[in-house]
């Protein structure tokens, strides 16, 4: 056989083993269907992902919705962690805290007893801070911005659920053990900007049974956070008016920040 055959042979032969057999085609479109079928699979979940969290969000809202409408007065005890990033240290603060409505506005008391005694409470649009060591109020006037500070008091005690969507972008995270109960995690983004400078998030954990929030975590630009956790919490029972009144002396002195 003349080289030029032996050639044309070698050449051929290499064309045949390059072409795809029948069982190499099929295996190509097997492969391609699998892969279409696992990105509907994924796009399908995904969906279903996002509309059973809408789902469930709504839920919640619900919930919050129902517990605002019924609502009239809260007591929990509390602990309130704040983290300083700059020094890497927490401040833990205990005691009780009192809310009630009280005609158009939301009235809050705290009864601070750890780790020294204060009293801090929140009416008529100021908040006025009593420390009984040094015998000082120190009082600052929300202003214009009561009704704002108010929408942060209420998170969760009071406040609406709905109402949050028209401050905030709301988002299912999920459920999530917290302060003994399966409660509903929901991340709130400020829409404001002068707002979001404050805060970057904040994450709330709802009890769905009663529409009230257990756990709570602030989430400042500058890396600090505020962790606040309630437990024996009670709804709609009568609280004495002496508490939301500063028990003061005839030496108390009192101070207004400007600005």
């Amino acid at each position: 056989m003349k080289i030029g055959a032996v050639a044309e042979q070698a050449k051929s032969a290499y064309k045949a083993s390059a072409s795809p057999t029948p069982s190499k085609t099929l295996m190509k479109h097997w492969l391609v269907g699998s892969l279409v079928g696992l990105l509907l699979l994924v796009a399908s979940a995904a969906a279903q992902n996002a509309t059973d969290s809408k789902s469930s969000l709504e839920k919640v809202l619900n919930s919050m919705d129902q517990a605002a409408a019924a609502f009239r007065s809260a007591q929990a005890a509390f602990e309130w962690d704040q983290f300083q990033k700059v020094v890497n240290e927490t401040d833990i603060q205990k005691g009780t805290v009192y809310f009630r409505r009280q005609g158009q506005e939301v009235q809050m008391a705290a009864d601070i007893s750890e780790p020294d005694k204060k009293y801090v409470l929140f009416s008529q649009g100021k908040v006025r801070v009593y420390q009984p060591r040094i015998e000082q109020v120190t009082e600052y006037d929300a202003g214009k911005n009561k009704a704002e500070f108010e929408s942060f008091l209420v998170l969760g005690f009071g406040g609406s659920g709905h109402d949050l969507l028209r401050s905030f972008d709301v988002q299912y995270m999920g459920s999530e053990q917290a302060m003994g109960v399966e409660a509903a995690k929901l991340q709130l983004i400020p829409k404001s900007q002068r707002v979001h400078g404050m805060f970057d998030h904040i994450l709330l954990w709802i009890d769905p049974a009663r529409g009230i929030s257990v756990q709570q975590q602030y989430f400042e630009t500058s890396g600090d956070y505020r962790l606040a956790k309630y437990s024996d919490i009670r709804l709609n029972q009568k609280i004495a008016d002496e508490v939301f009144k500063l028990k003061t002396t005839g030496k108390t002195r009192y101070v207004r920040p400007q600005g």
